[in-house]
């Protein structure tokens, strides 16, 4: 059982009239998000779905790592880091599936999430820092796994990136919710330049669910806003963080993080 719920500032449900096709759970909501509105997926199990809780940004394939997820609807500020038609308008059509078999053992992006939130950690994979340029959208941890990958400038949709306020301390961490198995890790740094610096050198470090780390690799880095390729070997872990980020010797004090992606598979087998 999936339900699916467009949920008002004080909790009321607004639409909560669920239709099936199949496997799919479908919602059609007439009318205006406004501030305050979230939407909520409540599952019988955790496990492996697809959601489509906007058809901007498509379906996601995500991990449940509990049975309900609820998602704040974007307004103002946050808005920013999204594409500009995304939760607008009064026509909403809203829908999520168990994910098969196939999906769940296909070799896949594993890092990727645009549904990814600062609110609600229960859905993987998820994205998290210790520092988010002044705590703009569109310099939050979650644009690095969003699947938008636009590295030549810096700013709104779809120029997101993961910006560490010049902190030589700064951290980000991929969280998986499962064990995982990965072939490569692609970093795409920006490069808006002569704006942006980049890294030389960077730590990665992977650990198990209990967060030991079991695991670590020095990145060496390029300047660069192609995709850079790190082979994994098969390495099995649940997170990854990067950390020790080494800028170049250059006039920029803005390194900053585009997209991350895993290239893997899953060592559960689902629902």
């Amino acid at each position: 059982m999936i339900q699916l719920e467009i949920l008002s500032q004080d909790g009321s449900v607004l639409s909560g009239e669920n239709k099936k096709h199949l496997s799919d759970t479908v919602l059609f909501y007439e009318g205006e998000y406004v501030p305050g509105n979230r939407i909520r997926i409540s599952v019988e199990t955790p496990g492996f779905y697809v959601i489509s809780l906007e058809d901007t940004l498509g379906e996601e394939f995500v991990y449940f790592s509990s049975p309900v997820f609820e998602f704040n609807i974007p307004f103002e500020e946050a808005r920013l880091s999204y594409n500009p038609r995304s939760f607008s308008g009064t026509r909403h059509l809203l829908h999520a599936r168990p994910a098969d078999s196939e999906e769940i053992g296909r070799t896949r992006n594993l890092a990727r999430n645009v549904y990814d939130c600062h609110e609600d950690h229960s859905v993987f994979p998820h994205a998290s820092a210790n520092v988010e340029t002044r705590g703009e959208s569109v310099f939050a941890a979650r644009n690095a796994i969003d699947g938008v990958i636009c590295s030549w400038v810096h700013g709104n949709y779809p120029f997101g990136s993961w910006g560490i306020n010049r902190r030589a301390d700064a951290e980000w961490r991929l969280d998986f919710g499962r064990t995982i198995e990965a072939d490569t890790l692609i970093l795409t740094t920006r490069a808006d330049f002569p704006h942006d610096s980049y890294w030389t050198e960077a730590l990665v470090e992977f650990a198990d669910n209990a967060g030991t780390v079991t695991d670590s690799m020095i990145l060496k880095l390029k300047k660069t806003g192609d995709g850079q390729c790190f082979p994994l070997s098969g390495k099995t872990f649940s997170s990854l963080t990067l950390r020790n980020l080494k800028k170049a010797d250059d006039e920029s004090p803005f390194p900053a993080l585009v997209q991350a992606e895993v290239i893997g598979r899953n060592m559960i087998s689902g629902n």
